[in-house]
Parts: structure tokens; C-alpha cells; sequence
């Protein structure tokens, strides 16, 4: 978490990191602009009752078998404990397949769209696994009306720890970010 501030302190950047456990929430609240609930964690309930409560807005990750009726449910928790700062991310979901790390479920943006005022952005690094299909799965995304991306990003992306195989280079997320029919806001 203090390397996480030291980032935001020398780029001026917004932090981002998943929370686990409800004990977790207060010391991640302490240094996160967004509080993230993964994909596993979309039905931890003590979890989303904490998070409602935390005072910081939470990126709530659809769950990998989960209905939309329950990805909302889910939301719903942290809505009723106090939090209307709620963003729903769409990051595939499982499939017998494995072509792709997850299957994008693409009609869940403008889906949840009609059923929520909640934003819904997309993953397409996890939705895929697959760093040729962020690109193109970005695209559709943003088609289709999704408020936002979440893409992974490395300068080495086949050196990285972890996420390697759907992690852009530099060079390739402003190539994608250059396609994109949308415009980039600054603070």
C-alpha cells in the first residue's frame, strides 16, 4: 500500500487495488481513490456491507457464473449500507471454451445500462487473456456505451509477474487509446 502512495505522490496518479476481507477495508480505504471487489468476491456479503460503509467509491468486478440479476444484488448491498458511489466493471464470465481466459459478455453494458443509472466499464484484459483482443474487445466496449475501460498495461508485458499474456506495452495502449471513438478528459 506505501508503494501504491509513493506512485500517486510521484505521477500524480489515482489508486486502484482490490480489497479482500472485510478486516482489509479500513487500512485499503486509508490509501485507494476506488476500492475494487474481484471477480470471486462479488457475493462476499460482509464485504459489501464494510465497503458501503467505507466512504470511498467501489468498482464492484461481475462474479465469473454470475447472473446480471446477481451482479446488481450484489451492488445492491453496497448501496443500502450508505455508498451510491458504485461502479460495475464486466469482466467475462466462465465458458466451457478456453480460447479466451473468460467470454466478454458484451450485451451486459448496455444491458445494465437500461437496468441501472450505475456506470458499467469493461475489462478487456481479463474478459480475453489474450493481449491481441484487447484492442478490438476495447472498441466494441466503448460501441456499445460502456462509461470505461479497465485495461492492464506493462512496459515488459512478457517480463511481468503476473498478467503478462493480456497486458499491453506502452506502445500498444496508445495505439488502441488512438482508435478509440471517444475523447480523453483531463482533470
Amino acid at each position: 500500500m506505501k508503494l501504491l502512495e509513493q506512485a500517486r505522490e510521484r505521477y500524480g496518479l489515482g489508486i486502484v487495488t482490490e480489497v479482500v476481507t472485510e478486516g482489509d477495508v479500513e487500512l485499503v480505504a486509508n490509501y485507494a481513490d476506488l476500492m475494487q471487489v474481484g471477480a470471486r468476491n462479488m457475493q462476499n456479503f460482509a464485504l459489501l456491507k464494510a465497503l458501503g460503509r467505507c466512504g470511498k467509491p467501489v468498482l464492484l468486478k461481475r462474479g465469473p457464473s454470475a447472473t446480471l440479476k446477481e451482479w446488481l444484488m450484489a451492488a445492491e448491498y453496497i448501496l443500502a449500507n450508505g455508498n451510491p458511489d458504485v461502479v460495475l466493471c464486466e469482466r467475462g464470465i466462465r465458458s466451457f471454451d478456453s480460447h479466451t481466459r473468460n467470454v466478454c459478455d458484451i450485451t451486459a453494458v448496455p444491458a445494465m445500462k437500461e437496468m441501472t443509472h450505475l456506470p458499467v466499464i469493461l475489462d478487456p484484459s481479463h474478459a480475453t487473456g489474450r493481449r491481441s483482443l484487447v484492442a478490438p474487445l476495447a472498441r466494441a466496449a466503448v460501441a456499445v456505451g460502456a462509461d470505461g475501460l479497465l485495461v492492464e498495461c506493462h512496459p515488459s508485458p512478457d517480463q511481468a509477474l503476473s498478467d503478462g499474456p493480456q497486458s499491453l506495452d506502452l506502445v500498444q495502449f496508445r495505439e488502441m487509446m488512438m482508435t478509440l471513438p471517444c475523447r480523453i478528459l483531463k482533470a
